[in-house]
């Protein structure tokens, strides 16, 4: 899979994510302070990843600040973006399967890389629910 990765800095995991993803077979395209050249505040890092979702270049991305709260935020500017700001397996599990979560959002200061492992392990065989009522409230995200 193409995951797009942004981070404000290389604190935390941020390095790690991208790392991992890679160890995992997946191929990653990176921004903010993890590309070459490109502005690193988060605003601007996580907009390129979340548009390179939106946009077909990639097919998820995982946006990272200090607290992550700016790159959910960020990245769910965006339209078709579903950004989740997950701090544990359990969040990411629910983010992919009830709100067909695209974007994954974490915070450098909080995830550690036990845990880092444990919500990419969760979002990553995460599907989304075929129930009726999940498929009508992710549509309706569209109409909002």
């Amino acid at each position: 899979m193409r995951i797009s990765v942004a981070a404000d800095s290389t604190d935390g995991v941020a390095e790690r994510v991208v790392s991992e993803l890679r160890r995992r077979g997946h191929e990653v395209v990176t921004h903010g302070a993890l590309g070459d050249g490109e502005r690193d505040d988060w605003a601007w890092a996580c907009e390129l990843a979340a548009r390179d979702v939106s946009e077909g270049r990639a097919e998820q991305a995982v946006v990272c600040c200090w607290t992550g709260t700016g790159a959910s935020i960020a990245a769910n500017k965006v339209p078709g973006v579903r950004a989740a700001l997950c701090v544990d397996a359990y969040t990411a599990d629910g983010a992919r399967k009830w709100n067909d979560a695209n974007v994954l959002a974490l915070s450098l200061r909080l995830t550690s890389d036990v845990v880092l492992d444990e919500i990419l392990d969760a979002w990553l065989a995460g599907r989304p629910s075929t129930d009726p009522a999940d498929v009508a409230n992710v549509a309706h995200l569209d109409a909002i």
